[in-house]
């Protein structure tokens, strides 16, 4: 994996606790000047791009190019330390199903004092990432913890 795809060495968990101390500050800064609602769209989109992006440069460095099973390779990035915590309930190499039944990712911008826009910042990820990874694949999810859920429900599809 390339750097730009991810630091080695550094969890998900970690990056993203860096980047919402960055983004933080941008949103009390755009609620200040522009309003809440404002704030809550600039940075909903601008974490999408970065998503999209981000997943591009995952995409590129997949062995033998994106597919379900080189995205279930990386998922211990996500889940790294503990990061989150998952029941697999169906793992095939057109679909693949988890709850998070701990998600740390939620501790943590709750502790961060961002726990209003908790889902802004992580759950918002989940689907763009799919559009920059490959649009074959595709993200189902009805609920998660970030939002007062008892647990997450994830169901990946990949088109073939």
């Amino acid at each position: 994996m390339t750097e730009s795809a991810h630091p080695e060495g550094l969890s998900m968990l970690e990056k993203r606790r860096i980047e919402a101390e960055i983004l933080k500050e941008v949103y009390e800064t755009l609620k200040e000047s522009h309003g809440e609602d404002t704030a809550r769209e600039t940075i909903a989109e601008s974490v999408r791009r970065s998503a999209i992006e981000q997943a591009r440069a995952f995409a590129a460095t997949a062995p033998g190019g994106p597919s379900l099973k080189a995205f279930q390779d990386v998922m211990p990035l996500w889940t790294k330390g503990g990061a989150l915590e998952i029941e697999v309930k169906e793992q095939t190499d057109k679909s693949f199903a988890f709850n998070v039944v701990r998600c740390r990712y939620a501790e943590t911008y709750k502790a961060m004092g961002l726990g209003e826009i908790g889902h802004l910042l992580s759950c918002n990820r989940d689907g763009a990432f799919c559009e920059g990874y490959d649009p074959k694949l595709k993200l189902e999810r009805t609920q998660t913890i970030m939002q007062g859920a008892s647990h997450c429900n994830f169901r990946y599809t990949y088109e073939t």
